[in-house]
């Protein structure tokens, strides 16, 4: 990444970025903030009705271990969100905006291994995947897809691992010109509501209140409740 940076600043990958990410609609979001509570990174994952642990085993040494969510929901999340499925977005990744920076990869992300912002479809944004490498590393541009993000649906995460990283910044002549205005909701590549969108919201909702009351013993009630009650969703 130091490489590429020699050879291309920091408003040119904004550009890129500003001219090629796909977002939610605001009222996507206002209609139903988080897809998923149910799900967290790095959390365990059950069969459907959250009954039996998943697991996976290694054919060559036999060795079994348990199965863990990846980004799989966010991504399922994102793509409900904007009608799409993933065969209609190869190429195409999901970049959380709001988590613990670590370029590194050593710190645990709890932003994303919490319930409310995991699945939150104004925490992520659609990049082409060779662009997430920026957004992974550069702490300027996440800054900026922060920004917009808060402009754009009025919320900004406010996990308290996150106030370490409060003062990053960027530099104000290398902010994309359109972001400036997100807080109207005209930001380039916003995916419009539509009724599929509606319909995946509906199905949503039908399926947390079922398995509130009916799924197993293995499904975080207590945490899905939170969450809901963190973004006032009545269901």
């Amino acid at each position: 990444m130091l490489v590429l940076k020699r050879h291309i600043d920091t408003r040119s990958i904004a550009a890129l970025i500003e001219r090629t990410a796909r977002w939610v609609d605001p009222e996507t979001f206002r209609l139903l903030p988080v897809w998923f509570p149910e799900f967290a990174r790095r959390g365990a994952l059950y069969n459907a009705n959250w009954s039996i642990r998943r697991q996976n085993t290694n054919r060559q040494s036999g060795d079994v271990t348990d199965k863990i969510e990846g980004n799989t929901q966010a991504n399922k999340a994102l793509c409900e969100a904007m009608g799409i499925t993933l065969k209609e977005r190869p190429h195409w990744t999901c970049c959380h905006i709001w988590g613990v920076d670590d370029p590194s990869f050593v710190k645990a992300n709890s932003v994303v291994q919490d319930h409310r912002f995991f699945s939150c479809v104004a925490n992520m944004v659609l990049l082409p995947t060779p662009l997430k490498a920026f957004t992974d590393v550069m702490p300027e541009v996440k800054a900026m897809l922060r920004r917009c993000s808060g402009d754009l649906f009025g919320w900004s995460c406010d996990h308290p691992d996150l106030l370490p990283q409060a003062g990053d910044a960027f530099d104000s002549a290398d902010y994309p010109e359109s972001w400036r205005h997100a807080a109207s909701g005209t930001v380039p590549g916003i995916v419009p509501i539509n009724d599929k969108v509606r319909a995946n919201a509906r199905k949503r909702r039908v399926a947390i209140t079922r398995d509130l009351e009916n799924a197993g013993e293995f499904y975080p009630r207590q945490k899905v409740r939170d969450a809901l009650a963190y973004w006032k969703i009545v269901l």
